[in-house]
């Protein structure tokens, strides 16, 4: 396991991604379209949009390239899982307005993303000025390509961005 970021992520208008490098962004309908989850984007190519609870500020997350599938840990309320197909390098992990965080070190091929958050309605609810409220993990590993998956949903705020994808 290598984790490649852990730390406080800014986040604006509750979206944070993870793009090729020289990419312009992808749009959140582009992003979601045809989706079973609204957490995770990966119907762009190559690139991944990342929805949080919190509307603008800090969030706690931590992003891990793995060797292999990680068992799943069930203190997350939120689980979902894409394929990230990546064909461009270095993938870069960008806060919204393009400020890169981190390279990560993917190479080319396919990928399986396991995203999961903790706390999403109290970020959902949060002015961000009371400190890090909600919690975010990227897993990520070689695997085939499958179709996206809503592993696991508890939160108001992951149900309406699940539906709300589903009419892309």
């Amino acid at each position: 396991m290598s984790i490649i970021f852990h730390g406080p992520l800014k986040v604006h208008f509750g979206q944070f991604y993870v793009l090729p490098t020289g990419s312009c962004g992808v749009e959140l309908d582009d992003a979601f379209r045809g989706q079973a989850n609204g957490l995770c984007g990966a119907a762009v190519p190559g690139s991944l949009f990342l929805i949080t609870g919190l509307h603008t500020g800090e969030v706690e997350f931590t992003l891990e390239v793995l060797d292999a599938e990680p068992p799943i840990d069930d203190r997350w309320e939120e689980i979902v899982e894409v394929s990230l197909d990546v064909a461009e390098l270095p993938v870069l992990l960008e806060s919204w307005g393009g400020d890169v965080i981190c390279e990560t070190p993917v190479g080319k091929g396919c990928y399986r993303v396991r995203y999961c958050a903790l706390a999403m309605d109290e970020g959902h609810e949060s002015l961000g000025e009371d400190g890090i409220v909600d919690f975010y993990r990227l897993s990520v590993w070689p695997s085939p390509k499958t179709g996206d998956v809503v592993v696991k949903q508890t939160s108001q705020s992951a149900r309406y961005w699940h539906e709300t994808v589903r009419s892309f």
